[in-house]
């Protein structure tokens, strides 16, 4: 067990409304005209990929995707560990113990410790949260150390930067520093879940579930920006979680017990669900706020793009607790195509989706990032090749299993543009989009006739409810069919370039991807 020597106060399990008191008395934050508190992260607005490490035992080392995982070899991770509890000791720390995981039957315990206390916050508002009888004999399988005031030196620590994400997954510690963004968190939690639950049947999924009032679940995998949090929280369905699953032989269950949500132009019309959960007790990331009258302007990117918000999932009303559900019957694949190229709903095959699956297909807009100035293709394995220790096939063949066992329907959503790229099309209305999937669920589409997508071969509805039929057909949907084939012959080669790096893929997935 992880132990710290010569600490000042620690202060274990704090209440909600303490830990918000520590928060302002120690200049944290501040709180928002619905309560909520509003924290600011600094350099650091979002995760950085670049500074995560594993620790390369021997134990770990030949079940590691090294690719894009970083070694950091045991005696530079033992260096990086004196001076961390060097820097921890005689200073004021919290401490959460919790759960991750909401099935009892795949649960472990796990201990989150903080330098400050917004980000203990953060940590019980986002694990799954003990009663008293559970906490007198919690003992962590899992600890996360956060110190974002010890900043590394790389020439010592063996770090990219001041920042640094360590995980030691033979001794189940993270290890963070140098940056304040609390999302490092709980992705480091995730990310130790993706190695750990493959081995116990579990199949780890970076997902929101909702559940319908006849117990059918549904699943939606995407990366930042494709609406997953958002699609997920719909006011005629019950939310399991909105970002992490893990699939076994009894269901689905949550990972987690709160929800991230970005909330860059949040308004209360079109997300009423993830607008009315910001209140007290909620904490708000890099969002600029009236020092005058508190007031959030959720339309701002003074700071970031990526504002966040974070709350108990039992903020969304009816959300299902404890986080379970049945085999899902529906899997859907969220991508916000920026090419306009890829319909707005399309059904897949089992070998389309497993193609999809380890695509993780979504693009990146001009301006989100320093450099990119036109919408740029984005591939990211599983929809969330970060967040993977072991090989994507790891997880593909698991979920496709799954998928063929439980007989679950698979559909590509787009909310990105129809009619034209970026800047010439529009993007999809999440009225029309939330129409779709409702329809989806529902069976509505089951025997609707279907055309063949003639550049990536999956079946386009060819009518919705609620939904003009022009919309459903990218070809019919731009006003230049010669620009349109142009467009998707492009987006279709990129696709094939990404998975030609892939190694080990099935004949049949290899050949489910597009034709054109």
């Amino acid at each position: 067990m992880f132990v710290l020597d010569n600490t000042g106060p620690v202060h274990r399990n704090l209440p909600v409304s303490t830990l918000v008191e520590k928060a302002l008395v120690r200049g944290e934050g501040l709180l928002t005209r619905t309560g909520a508190l509003r924290v600011a992260t600094g350099k650091y607005t979002g995760r950085s990929p670049d500074d995560k490490f594993i620790v390369d035992t021997p134990a770990v080392h030949d079940r590691i995707w090294w690719g894009p995982n970083r070694p950091m070899p045991p005696d530079t991770y033992q260096r990086l560990f004196t001076r961390l509890a060097a820097y921890l000791q005689r200073r004021e720390l919290f401490v959460f113990d919790g759960f991750v995981g909401a099935d009892p039957a795949f649960r472990l315990p796990l201990r989150v410790i903080n330098e400050f206390a917004w980000q203990n916050l953060f940590a019980h508002q986002l694990f799954l949260r003990p009663t008293p009888e559970e906490l007198r004999g919690h003992r962590p399988a899992l600890t996360v150390v956060a110190a974002p005031g010890f900043s590394a030196t790389p020439a010592v620590d063996g770090t990219r930067s001041e920042a640094f994400i360590v995980l030691n997954l033979e001794e189940r510690l993270v290890l963070i520093g140098g940056t304040h963004y609390a999302g490092e968190i709980k992705k480091s939690v995730f990310t130790v879940l993706n190695y750990l639950f493959p081995e116990r049947g579990v199949t780890p999924m970076h997902c929101a579930a909702n559940v319908g009032e006849k117990g059918d679940v549904a699943i939606f995998f995407g990366l930042s920006g494709t609406g997953k949090t958002t699609l997920s929280a719909d006011p005629a369905r019950r939310l399991i979680g909105d970002d992490e699953h893990g699939w076994s032989d009894r269901g689905i269950f949550n990972f987690e017990g709160g929800c991230y949500a970005k909330c860059i132009r949040l308004s209360r019309e079109k997300e009423p669900q993830i607008w009315e959960a910001i209140r007290f007790g909620a904490v708000l990331e890099n969002v600029v706020v009236d020092p005058e009258t508190r007031e959030v302007d959720y339309a701002s990117e003074a700071i970031t793009e990526n504002t966040r918000a974070a709350y108990p999932v039992d903020f969304i009303p009816g959300a299902v607790t404890p986080g379970v559900g049945n085999h899902p019957r529906t899997v859907v694949f969220l991508t916000a195509d920026a090419f306009g190229v890829l319909p707005p709903l399309a059904r897949l095959t089992a070998a389309q989706a497993m193609y999809h699956f380890l695509s993780g297909y979504t693009s990146k807009l001009a301006g989100t990032e320093r450099g990119i100035t036109t919408p740029v293709a984005t591939f990211s394995a599983c929809f969330g090749a970060p967040f993977l220790p072991r090989e994507p096939l790891v997880y593909a063949r698991m979920l496709g299993e799954r998928i063929e066992r439980h007989g679950s329907r698979v559909f590509l959503v787009n909310t990105g543009w129809y009619g034209g790229p970026y800047g010439v099309g529009r993007r999809m209305d999440l009225d029309l989009t939330r129409m779709m999937i409702r329809a989806t669920l529902a069976g509505e589409l089951d025997n609707v006739p279907a055309e063949q997508d003639p550049f990536f071969g999956f079946l386009v509805p060819t009518a919705c409810p609620g939904v003009p039929p022009e919309i459903l057909s990218p070809r019919r949907a731009w006003a230049d069919p010669r620009a349109y084939e142009e467009q998707a012959r492009a987006l279709a080669r990129r696709f094939r370039e990404n998975f030609a790096a892939l190694k080990g893929v099935p004949t049949a997935v290899a050949a489910a991807g597009p034709v054109g």
